[in-house]
């Protein structure tokens, strides 16, 4: 039977700037279709949570330069169910105000957070675990994370450490670390007790609007100040001004890592949050010199292990090429080693300090 109390979150502001020259200002990364299935990844999160969440309980938050995207991409949420942030706060204001929202129309809500960006394979198994993450959340005060198991020494996500075993795969947080060096993170391989931190949330309304309270309470009182406004058509001018108050930080800094109720499930579903062009290729097929073309043509010769993601019909003919993604969006070449891409990053603040907001 459905539970019309279940409400899905949809955290859609972010910019991409690890996928530039592709993900753009105008134009971010869960806005494209980068694995030529047809949908966006932002419509792929939405997809896969329709099967859990009824339509009506799904809420959109973006910013609101993406207004016209969203509603493009998805014309069956309706306007009230998309939430514009008049500016990019991080994770954690964006949480507390889709819960505000939330236990105003729902006092009894439960919720899943999720980003819009994620590729999650083995759907089947993604149902079950958060069907199961819910019923967990909804029997008592807690604040529940999903956790992957790690499949290498990965330097660029956040890792989880598990404590005693409350049910079957649902354990207590010992610690949160934030993307650790290469030999911490092999320790944390090895160890069998350190799991990938998905950004994956599920609670109670309540429960989360309490942690707020006890553990951020500078935000809580941004959104107490409005409180009765909430679930009324007030709510978006309160929101113009007091939203831009709160401090930029994310869920894990605000909340997680100071509760004391805060629980993980250890989940088997594939994940992977496509933050980098490296997480593409791994997704995508590869030639038989492990070469992965996005949706262009290319003549590599002895070239192996490259990206090659290029606009329109130019052809690319590469010679020598090893391990490198080469990122033509029309305005912004990007020839890069993969080894070298957290750097992107500062590429894009230098190309934005030289050349204004142009190849944004």
């Amino acid at each position: 039977m459905e539970n019309n109390h279940r409400y899905c979150v949809i955290m859609c502001g972010g910019i991409g700037s690890r996928f530039w020259p592709y993900s753009r200002t105008n134009l971010p990364k869960q806005f494209i279709d980068f694995l030529g299935t047809g949908r966006s990844l932002l419509q792929m999160s939405y997809d896969r949570i329709l099967s859990i969440v009824p339509k009506e309980n799904i809420i959109v938050v973006t910013n609101a330069d993406y207004a016209p995207l969203v509603k493009e991409q998805l014309p069956e949420i309706s306007a009230e169910n998309i939430l514009l942030e008049p500016a990019r706060r991080n994770t954690a204001p964006c949480i507390a105000w889709a819960a505000y929202h939330i236990a105003a129309r729902d006092p009894k809500a439960s919720m899943i957070v999720t980003p819009s960006d994620h590729l999650i394979t083995r759907e089947r198994e993604f149902e079950a675990s958060v069907t199961r993450g819910f019923e967990f959340v909804e029997s008592r005060d807690a604040l529940l994370t999903l956790g992957i198991t790690p499949t290498r020494p990965e330097t660029g996500y956040g890792y989880i450490q598990i404590g005693s075993e409350v049910e079957t795969d649902i354990n207590k947080v010992k610690t949160f670390t934030e993307k650790p060096n290469l030999e911490l993170a092999k320790v944390f391989l090895a160890s069998g007790e350190f799991f990938w931190n998905s950004g994956i949330f599920l609670w109670s309304a309540e429960s989360i609007c309490k942690a707020f309270h006890e553990y951020s309470p500078e935000i809580a009182a941004k959104f107490d100040e409005g409180k009765e406004l909430f679930g009324t058509v007030e709510e978006t001018e309160f929101i113009k001004t007091n939203f831009p108050a709160c401090m930029s930080i994310s869920i894990d800094f605000a909340v997680m890592e100071k509760a004391q109720n805060v629980y993980v499930e250890t989940v088997r579903f594939g994940w992977n949050d496509l933050g980098t062009w490296s997480a593409l290729y791994d997704q995508s097929p590869k030639n038989r010199d492990a070469n992965v073309t996005q949706n262009c043509n290319v003549l590599a010769y002895n070239s192996t292990g490259n990206i090659f993601a290029v606009r329109g019909e130019k052809l690319v003919v590469v010679d020598g090429l090893k391990d490198y993604i080469v990122a033509d969006a029309g305005d912004v070449l990007l020839v890069c080693p993969k080894s070298e891409e957290q750097r992107i990053k500062q590429m894009v603040n230098d190309a934005k300090l030289r050349f204004g907001e142009k190849y944004l």
